[in-house]
């Protein structure tokens, strides 16, 4: 008997130890490449959106739910990650329909020009902080690389195991506590890199989206069709990487066949006030806080005359909510 309970104790002392030191390794995401809490911060939330975005870096660094509130009272919430690509953008929807049902998805179509993962490093940023779900697990098994396992995101430490030479002060700070960067999932930056020359724009053998791309953006389009959502398709404002007008013919047909609307806002930049001299953080690429806020109000307005959305400035309990998010959003600003 005493032989079990000691083979019980070293048992639990071996799992412990083993799930501690697979949270230490883990990066946090909370001093350096804070893109990689994003996409957990959404778990904390009221599940109160009206409209939610998904993509990549062009949405949460483009949009701000607190300047869209305020102009217009409408909810939202941007679940966006670094270079999230297609099939990662239909698991994170995918899993957010099991919180809420909003009445507006944004999707921002950049990544369709990616047809295969890109680098790990991105996909770690998206994924290391998503819940486990099924969702979860399709979205791994889509997105490795040929030199990942699947295995490796279940256990952490067997991916991280030689991060022990690099652990730092933020590794045992936030090793049981986090800290919020975004306020719903936009990323404040108010950086300011005027845009200068650009690449030489190259000429591509093949313009057409991958079959694999589609495949997915059909699965988002039923998934918004099947639980009554409007999908709303955009091209977010940006110089650089270029946005050829091959894409942008082949988003116009996509939209028009199956009776959803495309935005290209980069069309409208000049109309909304953009200038790339002032409102960029990276010589063009994104916005800054500036850019940001213009491009918000704009389409939160756009939002507002084409969809049914309401206003909740009006409605108490939501406003309160907002007011003090605004405050904590200003104060950020002030930083």
């Amino acid at each position: 008997m005493k032989k079990i309970i000691k083979i019980i104790i070293i048992t639990i002392l071996f799992i412990l130890i083993f799930v501690l030191l697979n949270k230490l390794l883990s990066p946090k995401y909370m001093d350096s490449l804070i893109e990689g809490s994003m996409i957990a911060e959404y778990y904390e939330e009221e599940k109160n959106h009206d409209v939610i975005f998904i993509g990549d870096c062009e949405v949460y660094a483009n949009f701000s739910p607190m300047v869209m509130y305020e102009e217009t009272g409408i909810t939202s919430y941007v679940r966006g990650t670094p270079q999230q690509l297609v099939w990662q953008s239909y698991g994170i929807l995918k899993e957010t329909l099991k919180y809420e049902i909003p009445k507006v998805v944004v999707f921002n179509v950049n990544s369709l020009r990616y047809s295969e993962p890109v680098k790990e490093e991105y996909n770690r940023l998206t994924l290391d902080k998503m819940k486990w779900s099924k969702e979860k697990v399709e979205t791994i098994k889509a997105s490795m690389t040929e030199d990942e396992t699947f295995i490796s995101y279940v256990f952490p430490i067997l991916r991280y195991h030689s991060r022990f030479s690099e652990l730092s002060a933020e590794d045992f700070k936030y090793l049981f506590t986090d800290k919020k960067h975004t306020f719903n999932g936009f990323l404040i930056n108010k950086i300011v890199k005027p845009a200068g020359s650009l690449p030489t724009k190259k000429v591509l053998p093949d313009y057409n989206f991958a079959k694999n791309c589609y495949e997915y953006l059909d699965k988002i389009t039923e998934l918004c069709k099947n639980n009554n959502i409007k999908l709303v398709l955009i091209k977010a404002p940006s110089l650089y990487p270029y946005w050829y007008e091959q894409y942008n013919d082949q988003m116009v047909e996509y939209a028009e066949k199956n009776n959803i609307d495309f935005y290209n806002l980069k069309e409208v930049a000049e109309k909304i006030g953009i200038d790339y001299s002032t409102d960029t953080y990276d010589a063009g690429l994104h916005l800054n806080l500036n850019g940001a806020t213009k491009l918000s109000k704009y389409f939160s307005r756009l939002l507002k005359e084409n969809y049914d959305l309401k206003d909740y400035r009006k409605d108490s309990k939501i406003n309160a909510i907002y007011q003090e998010k605004l405050r904590q959003y200003n104060v950020a600003i002030k930083d």
